[in-house]
């Protein structure tokens, strides 16, 4: 072999050994970007919809409200045990219920509930941060102790106050507020629903409190044509009397339709011509006493069978 072979067999073998090392780096940088792939696909968490990434799961009872196999912790929201408070307002006393907040299903489901009618679908999830509600109606007792006047039909101090429209009762709580010093409001109507339903206590009953309307509601069937005294049939999971029957009760929200989506602490549709009314009274069947049942009006409507709560 001369030495002209000899300088091009190692010019060769100096080139082939230049070129095998990056040949082998670019294969393990390609195989480190596969397995980047490979990890990142399984570390990706579920597609959550927007609306359920609002959900406070307030303890481990409360995860399953959420996506499956994702946990959603809810710190920013007020899910506290809130005490009773009494209140008295010029010599009348009336007790606000604390309600701990939580997750539970609003509405019917269409098809499975025999009872559902259609604005009471579809069911959806809805979260409720902590509050208070009154443990009877507001009482014509309460209402002339802040108002100075005598609005109802049928009388008696602790008969509930009615001929109110919604406009009469922001009236009334505007007045409340300053003798007091506190920020009462109607309920929402998704507080007023997980009240109803008894809110972390609930036993997933038909009427507030019971299966049996007679037991805890004044309607068409047992009212006699007329208001009873608050308080007088049993209290449902919460202490909560007469959220079903006796007189219907004006929430806050403006009335519209149910959307499939969880929401948190919902506040109705920002506009509408009528305000939700809830809760069956002494003149209509005991159907209209469901938890979920729905009702509405002109929020300057008063009539005998609508009175109110209040919550705070």
């Amino acid at each position: 072999m001369n030495s002209t072979h000899k300088h091009f067999i190692t010019l060769l073998f100096l080139c082939i050994s230049l070129f095998m090392p990056f040949s082998a780096g670019a294969q393990v940088n390609n195989n480190k970007k596969q397995t980047k792939k490979v990890h990142s696909s399984v570390r990706k968490k579920p597609d959550v919809p927007d609306e359920d990434r609002h959900f406070t799961a307030v303890d481990a009872e409360y995860t399953r409200a959420v996506a499956p196999g994702v946990r959603v912790t809810f710190d920013k929201y007020n899910t506290d045990s809130l005490p009773d408070e009494t209140i008295t307002v010029n010599g009348v006393s009336f007790v606000m219920k604390g309600v701990r907040g939580g997750v539970f299903t609003m509405g019917s489901t269409f098809g499975k509930d025999s009872s559902a009618i259609l604005d009471e679908c579809p069911a959806h999830k809805v979260a409720v941060s902590s509050f208070r509600i009154g443990r009877t109606e507001v009482t014509q007792a309460l209402w002339r102790a802040v108002m100075n006047m005598e609005p109802s039909y049928f009388k008696g101090d602790n008969l509930p106050v009615e001929q109110v429209s919604w406009n009469d009762c922001q009236a009334f709580i505007r007045k409340l507020n300053a003798l007091t010093g506190r920020q009462f409001r109607l309920p929402t109507e998704a507080e007023w629903e997980y009240a109803a339903r008894g809110g972390r206590q609930s036993h997933g009953y038909k009427y507030s409190g019971s299966d049996n309307a007679d037991d805890v509601a004044w309607h068409a069937g047992n009212s006699g044509g007329t208001t009873h005294e608050v308080a007088g049939k049993k209290p449902n999971e919460l202490g909560l009397y007469d959220m079903s029957g006796n007189v219907w009760e004006w929430c806050q929200d403006y009335y519209g339709y149910y959307g499939a989506g969880a929401k948190t602490d919902p506040k109705g549709p920002h506009r509408g011509f009528r305000r939700v009314r809830r809760g069956g009274c002494w003149y209509y069947l005991a159907e209209s006493c469901r938890v979920p049942f729905r009702n509405c009006d002109k929020q300057s409507l008063s009539h005998i069978i609508i009175g109110f709560r209040l919550a705070m």
